[in-house]
């Protein structure tokens, strides 16, 4: 291979068919391969690829076709059974392939036929294509060797990538010689062949006995010495070695074959990248399209790019830093024996003089820009199926254009553009086309507002296609596919999330077949539990069908329906449950109490918690009486001894919140819950339903310190066989606070919770909290205060006389009060006290 460069041999005693190995995705290959074209000037040039693809070859001269670029390929009858065949513009396959346009010359694809490799067995799900070389995970029969691993190792590297740079791309192209570096390739193919015998897959077999025979047709059209072949280097001492017709005939024959379409879609630097999960890629496609497009001074050209993209995030780079980085990369390729340097030897450069010895600017660098996120293009005369077409007319008139980089967009659906953006990526997402992915908006909690993180990956392309079969708009598709999952969904709650997504999605024909479905289901159905999970995505349906416009009068019928059988069999279903039914039948609680609040507040006014007067009865009234009717089904549940504890304190918990139970009252229930004769287990379950699971339980503590004085009270005389029991449950309640929560709990708990409470005066009965104002303390923070106001300063900084109305307010119950639950929050109650009082 070291003699790429010496070899004497001239294009006029090429042997022909000249074979042009490759390496695929190599920009060294690909800068070969064009001048090994010019100087043999053939007839026609065979490429590795899938011959149904012949009549798209005159696209890739189109000013639209921008690299990367894939051929897709993909059975009609199964539209997800699909292969790739991607091309970069430093693809070998593709300067071939735009050399022969500009020549006028013919060119061919002669691998296998896609309708072959579609059905062989034991295919990639979608990975089949010309880079299925070089030890790839190739369907239908690996390589059991790596080739460039193999050559690697015998010139003494540790490194395919890095032995391929120095030997191919840091070398040109083969000096005056352009044919001689192919030689080299051939001759050291040949030997990797030969010492691993028997390394080829069967997969590989029949296609190289297909590619023989198409190359013997070749050189009957156009003469022997007027055909070059570019394919994988693994493939060349095969297409050179001579072979019975008849025999490559036979491997051929019988192959089962489908029905297959081909096109070109867009492709990505990042799924031609491994970690992108094209396993047959490479590592660097950014750095690589660098090499090839770079005329001189890639390293240099190189760590300006890395400069501008560290400036842009507001890293602190120079033109010294360029100039430093570029004399350490030199250096590191002479100290390494590397003719230029490489990737490793920028990266190091990068790390030491630009990121200041750090990894965390590598990761940017390699993200953007050694790897990076360019997607290509394709014209729209391109094949594509229908629905492919369709969305192609709604994302130009949408403004929504699909971008390799991922990126997140706010919609406002008050406007009619981004109702329309909404509607389609939602649409998409029923149908499997996950280009969007709704995440949680910032600032606005409206139901008008959505946010999307939108990324538009190659493989969608094989999605849209593969849900062409529902239909040949977005709008049909989803709707067809919104109503076959409706009559498949296995229970309730999939029904009503499915009506969420369909209103979501503005599919009016579609909910319309989802709610029989769910009326039906829903009569049947008497398990409280599924119904329970069944309600909230129905009523948050609701809210999205008013922000859109859409007629949900069925749906709120529905669901006021779902909800007053719930009614009846929650009480029922919450006796006799072990810890962990228990626990989740409080989640149930939860949610159908929140959807209660919901459904309630679409049968009244804005603003207003009653129904309108009209309402007086049928629907508008039997929604508006929800919550009335609700809140008696909690207090059943609150006063019944067989509910588990864990329902009977989150219910307790709720009816305190809507103001339908008094502080007094949540004692009282509190104090019979932890009473001695309740065992420890139940005690601390009702505990973690009434200040648990994330609902503000922990500042309900820390505002009421009576409900925490029976905590701790109860805790205290737990015995110490019982506190090991209850110790989990209690930790897991108490563990889910916030730390200034906990931390003033603690406080809380040293000084005595409850002793403030019981005292005659405000504050009296806690070490610190006088009744009276300390008024020397108070003197001592004022100056503090002042500066941190920006007030103005008196000369001799004289605080304002304490006995005027602001330092006298300092001492009334309420301040007093206030600056006692501040300092519970401190390490230092005293001081807090006094800032407090000053404060005001």
């Amino acid at each position: 291979m070291t003699g790429i460069q010496e070899s004497g041999r001239s294009a006029e005693d090429a042997r022909w068919p000249l074979l042009l190995g490759v390496r695929h995705h190599g920009p060294g290959s690909a800068r070969a391969v064009r001048a090994a074209l010019e100087a043999a000037r053939p007839r026609t040039v065979l490429i590795e690829g899938p011959p149904e693809a012949d009549p798209l070859i005159p696209l890739a001269a189109g000013r639209d076709m921008r690299p990367p670029v894939a051929l897709l390929a993909h059975a009609v009858d199964e539209p997800g059974r699909s292969a790739f065949w991607p091309m970069a513009e430093f693809s070998p396959e593709w300067v071939a392939l735009r050399w022969a346009l500009e020549q006028g010359v013919p060119a061919r694809f002669i691998d296998l036929p896609a309708t072959h490799t579609l059905a062989w067995e034991g295919r990639a799900e979608a990975g089949d294509g010309p880079a299925a070389e070089e030890g790839s995970d190739a369907p239908g029969g690996t390589l059991r060797v790596d080739p460039l691993g193999a050559l690697a190792e015998a010139a003494g590297y540790d490194d395919a990538e890095r032995w391929w740079e120095d030997v191919v791309e840091h070398r040109g192209a083969g000096g005056r010689d352009p044919l001689a570096p192919f030689a080299a390739v051939e001759e050291a193919m040949t030997a990797v062949r030969e010492t691993h015998e028997g390394a080829e897959g069967d997969r590989d077999l029949v296609r190289e006995a297909h590619m023989r025979l198409q190359v013997r047709a070749a050189q009957r059209e156009f003469g022997g010495d007027a055909v070059a072949v570019v394919c994988g280097a693994w493939h060349v001492p095969a297409l050179r070695r001579k072979a019975a017709v008849a025999d490559d005939r036979a491997l051929l024959k019988g192959l089962a074959k489908v029905r297959a379409e081909l096109t070109w879609v867009p492709w990505t630097h990042r799924r031609l990248a491994r970690d992108g999960g094209y396993g047959a890629g490479i590592d660097s496609p950014g750095w690589y399209a660098h090499l090839f497009g770079a005329p001189d001074r890639p390293v240099e050209r190189w760590l300006t790019k890395v400069a501008g993209l560290l400036r842009a995030e507001d890293r602190l780079v120079s033109p010294a830093h360029v100039i430093e980085a570029v004399r350490l990369a030199g250096t590191l390729a002479a100290l390494r024996g590397r003719p230029l340097p490489g990737l490793s030897e920028t990266t190091d450069a990068v790390r030491a003089v630009l990121g200041d010895g750090s990894d965390v600017p590598l990761a940017l660098v390699r993200d953007r820009l050694v790897v990076g996120d360019v997607l290509g293009e394709v014209p729209s005369g391109a094949p594509a199926v229908p629905l492919q077409r369709d969305l192609d007319r709604a994302q130009r008139r949408l403004r929504l254009k699909p971008e390799a980089a991922e990126r997140e967009v706010e919609l406002d659906l008050r406007k009619d553009t981004d109702a329309g953006r909404s509607g389609l990526l939602h649409r998409l997402r029923l149908l499997g086309v996950e280009w969007g992915e709704p995440v949680a908006s910032r600032g606005s909690t409206g139901t008008f507002r959505e946010t999307w993180r939108l990324r538009w990956e190659p493989e969608l392309s094989v999605r849209v296609a593969e849900a062409g079969v529902w239909g040949t708009t977005v709008r049909a598709a989803a709707t067809a596919r919104a109503e076959a999952d409706a009559v498949c969904a296995r229970d309730l709650a999939g029904i009503t999330a499915l009506a969420e997504r369909c209103l979501a999605a503005a599919l009016p024909d579609a909910l319309s077949v989802v709610m029989r479905v769910l009326a039906d289901r829903a009569a049947l159905d008497t398990d409280v539990g599924r119904l329970a999970r069944a309600l909230p995505a129905l009523v948050r349906s609701l809210r999205y069908g008013d922000v859109r416009g859409t007629d949900t009068g069925a749906l709120a019928e529905v669901a006021t329906g779902l909800a007053e059988r719930i009614f009846v069999g929650l009480p029922p279903a919450c006796t006799g449950l072990d810890a962990d039914a228990a626990d989740e039948m409080r989640g149930h609680v939860d949610a159908v109490h929140g959807a209660v609040g919901l459904l309630a507040e679409t049968a009244a006014p804005r603003g207003s918690t009653d129904p309108p007067p009209s309402a007086t009865d049928g629907p508008l009234a039997r929604r508006g009486d929800l919550r009335a009717r609700w809140r008696a089904v909690l207090r059943t549940l609150s006063g019944r001894d067989r509910v588990a504890g864990v329902v009977r304190g989150r219910a307790v918990r709720l009816l305190l919140d809507d103001g339908e139970v008094g502080q007094e009252e949540a004692a009282r229930l509190m104090g019979l819950a932890l009473s001695p004769g309740t065992p420890p287990g139940d005690a601390a379950a009702w505990i973690e339903g009434f200040v648990g699971g994330g609902s503000g339980g922990g500042l309900l503590l820390v505002h009421d310190e009576r409900l925490l004085a029976l905590v701790d009270g109860w805790l205290t005389g737990v015995s110490a066989e019982a506190f090991t029991d209850v110790l989990p449950l209690l930790r897991r309640t108490f563990s889910a606070y916030e730390p200034g929560v906990r931390r003033t709990l603690g406080e809380l708990v040293r000084r005595g919770p409850g002793e403030r409470a019981d005292a005659v005066g405000p504050g009296a009965g806690a070490p610190g909290f006088a009744a009276g104002l300390d008024q020397e303390r108070a003197d001592a923070v004022l100056p503090v205060v002042r500066l941190l106001l920006g007030l103005d300063r008196t000369s001799d900084d004289t605080p304002d006389d304490p006995s005027d109305g602001n330092s006298a307010g300092t001492s009334d119950g309420n301040s007093a009060d206030t600056s006692d639950d501040n300092s519970a929050g401190t390490s230092d109650g005293n001081s807090d006290d006094s800032l407090a009082g000053v404060g005001r």
